[in-house]
């Protein structure tokens, strides 16, 4: 129940039923007309007229079969009721020129309406009574509906570009890691082959100097695929990122902008691979970076640690009493980039409040070593 509380099902039900209720105040007056209609009856067709409601958004001629109904209901019982919920329907959910037709042809099945012998006076007795009752029905449902249509699409175009940028942030750091790769395992591969053709030119004449060749020019082989890949792809380019050496510094230049950093380093963690230190500094540099927009002044906790496993991270800061005097500046992808990297390299990651405290823990395969 709770999950279905809320959602467009239960705003159309709801919908329905308060035309409904509305129609029903009638009821009386057209079991007492010449239309055929007893109590009864006319229940049951102003329930069925409001039902319709219930179609408006489900299939593309939805908002139209409200508007048809209500237009036989004009002509047939004098009804207002139901027309000023299908126009509003008409107009947010299919377009404004929609909108603007279906108000014009309500008002000219009005004014044929009017002009035929049986148009009841409590409805509009003379012209000037008829339109001052039927045209604000009409336009103002129109305009609401055209007013929540503009909005819809409004809040639409937000949404798309609340996710491009998290698509741009993800893509950018899927790009960034694959120039930290291309940059870290391009070394370890040359450093392989030139190190298997030392060894050949010294092993001459020995029976495993083809043996070390294979090596060199398997080494060779898989630096230029990593070209391939990452190069000629658009990844890469510019220098790597760093690692855990360039933690302080990063610490230092955030106390400048008013947040002093405690940085704890566990002295085993400088043995992991480049790959692993890179994840850890962006990690580190976004958080500072989120401190300095969202919590200034505030101290921020660094604790990198090793396990027998797994390579965490853990940066905190307590969160201001006030917000500050003016909204920061945030794309909002910082988040979704960080959770990007640690992910792509089989970690975890986690970021939210706390006891009062903002944290992200980020934790990483331990790697053998460099």
């Amino acid at each position: 129940m709770e999950r279905w509380r809320g959602t467009p099902h239960a705003v159309d039900l709801a919908t329905a039923g308060g035309c409904f209720a509305l129609m029903s105040l009638d009821i009386p007056g057209l079991a007492r007309a010449d239309n055929s209609l007893n109590g009864t009856m006319a229940t049951i067709v102003l329930a069925l007229g409001a039902a319709t409601l219930l179609v408006r958004r489900r299939v593309p001629w939805g908002p139209w079969l409200p508007y048809a109904v209500a237009l036989v209901f004009l002509g047939w019982l004098h009804e207002l009721t139901l027309i000023q919920f299908a126009l509003y329907s008409v107009a947010r959910y299919r377009s404004r020129t929609a909108g603007v037709l279906a108000c014009a042809g309500y008002l000219v099945v009005c004014g044929v309406s009017y002009a035929l012998p049986d148009w009841p006076a409590h409805r509009g007795e003379t012209v000037s009574q008829f339109l001052g009752l039927v045209v604000p029905v009409g336009v103002l449902a129109t305009g609401v509906g055209i007013a929540a249509n503009r909005r819809d699409l409004v809040q639409a175009l937000e949404r798309q570009r609340t996710e491009t940028a998290l698509l741009q942030a993800v893509q950018e750091e899927r790009s960034s890691v694959a120039g930290d790769v291309h940059d870290f395992v391009g070394r370890e591969l040359t450093m392989l082959a030139v190190r298997a053709e030392v060894l050949s030119r010294r092993a001459r004449g020995e029976p495993w100097e083809r043996d070390f060749d294979e090596l060199s020019e398997t080494a060779r082989r898989a630096h230029l695929l990593l070209n391939e890949i990452v190069v000629r792809r658009g990844s890469g380019g510019g220098a790597p990122t760093p690692g855990l050496a360039a933690l302080p510094r990063l610490a230092r230049e955030s106390g400048g902008a008013g947040n002093e950093v405690r940085v704890h380093v566990d002295a085993a963690a400088h043995d992991q691979s480049p790959l692993r230190q890179a994840a850890v500094y962006r990690v580190v540099q976004e958080c500072l970076t989120n401190a300095a927009k969202h919590a200034p002044g505030q101290p921020v906790e660094v604790t990198v640690g090793l396990t027998a496993d797994r390579l965490r991270v853990t940066v905190s800061n307590p969160l201001p009493d006030t917000a500050p005097a003016l909204a920061p500046v945030s794309a909002g992808t910082g988040t979704a980039g960080m959770a990007e990297r640690v992910h792509a390299m089989g970690g975890t990651f986690r970021a939210g409040e706390r006891d009062g405290t903002y944290e992200v823990e980020a934790e990483l395969p331990r790697s053998g070593g460099r």
